[in-house]
């Protein structure tokens, strides 16, 4: 009862439609408040100015578009999944200051700090999903779980598998979804549905994982963003692909060195400087002893429609 003629602002247009959570804008109704101030109209087809009119008809008075380019970053997984379909991608890679997440015998714990592992865990609470390559989980069991946050949140996690060679004792298998193709063994994908993980069958786009079809599936059960945490393979697949809309490297103040040492962006690369990614909207954060380098990869113009 104290909203009762109070101003409320928010970034996104009040939804006026039963989604994940009821209609925002019958909360707002009910509890009296006088003023609405908004920053991005809704871009969901089941709002998309509904929530305006519906506040309006009510008698409460709405004002639009303040800050709506910032509100827009702000909100960019969500715009990006209602105007395209697919989920927000991020790689994210801790590596060497000379590009590398592991020596030549695999070793990879710890490169970075202790305050940048406590910062992955807060994007992985922020992320609908994370998701590795089977070579991490090969070399690294990790959990994938967040840890160090307060009242954190596990997002789902996935593993690209091609060819499903997963261990079922792996600690991530459990409540996991495991892509891979489509032709992979069957009692491979029959034993790990065994063990507690959810097989997604997808098509192979040569000898990996046709990862477009991958986000595909992705953003059609709802996920709005994916934090890719490696390792080489994948990061370098996800990147030829074209599905990264954005990295977080964190460099560790070490030098690993060896020809053999791994890379943190593997495959083959490409052949001509031409045609190496050019990012932008880069930035450098000092987090520990470390630096978090952040760029986007693709142009969002998923944030400038409408």
């Amino acid at each position: 009862e104290l909203a009762a003629g109070a101003d409320i602002y928010v970034t996104l247009e009040p939804c006026c439609h039963q989604g994940r959570t009821p209609p925002c804008t019958d909360a707002i109704i009910a509890a009296g408040i006088a003023r609405v101030f908004y920053a991005c109209a809704d871009p969901d087809p089941r709002c998309a100015g509904g929530g305006h009119a519906a506040l309006e008809a009510a008698g409460v008075e709405v004002t639009g578009g303040l800050l709506a380019a910032e509100a827009a970053r702000v909100n960019e997984a969500y715009f990006k999944h209602k105007r395209t379909g697919l989920s927000l991608v991020t790689l994210k890679l801790a590596m060497s200051l000379d590009g590398r997440i592991a020596t030549r015998t695999g070793d990879s714990k710890w490169i970075t700090g202790e305050a940048s592992r406590r910062l992955v865990h807060g994007m992985r609470d922020r992320h609908d999903a994370v998701m590795v390559g089977v070579g991490t989980v090969l070399a690294d069991d990790p959990s994938l779980t967040t840890r160090d946050v307060p009242d954190g949140r596990d997002a789902l996690r996935i593993i690209c598998d091609t060819n499903a060679r997963t261990p079922t004792h792996a600690r991530v298998v459990p409540g996991c979804v495991i892509a891979c193709a489509d032709n992979a063994g069957p009692a491979r994908v029959a034993a790990l549905t065994h063990a507690g993980a959810e097989v997604l069958a997808l098509p192979r786009e040569g000898d990996h994982l046709d990862l477009a079809a991958l986000m595909s599936a992705l953003g059609e059960r709802g996920v709005m963003s994916v934090l890719i945490e490696g390792g080489g393979t994948l990061a370098w697949g996800a990147l030829a692909a074209g599905v990264v809309d954005k990295v977080a490297f964190f460099y560790a103040p070490v030098i690993i060195g060896g020809s053999e040492a791994v890379p943190g962006v593997g495959g083959d690369g490409f052949e001509r400087m031409a045609d190496a990614l050019r990012l932008t909207e880069m930035s450098v954060e000092r987090i520990g002893e470390d630096a978090l380098m952040q760029a986007r990869v693709t142009t969002p113009h998923w944030l400038d429609e409408g």
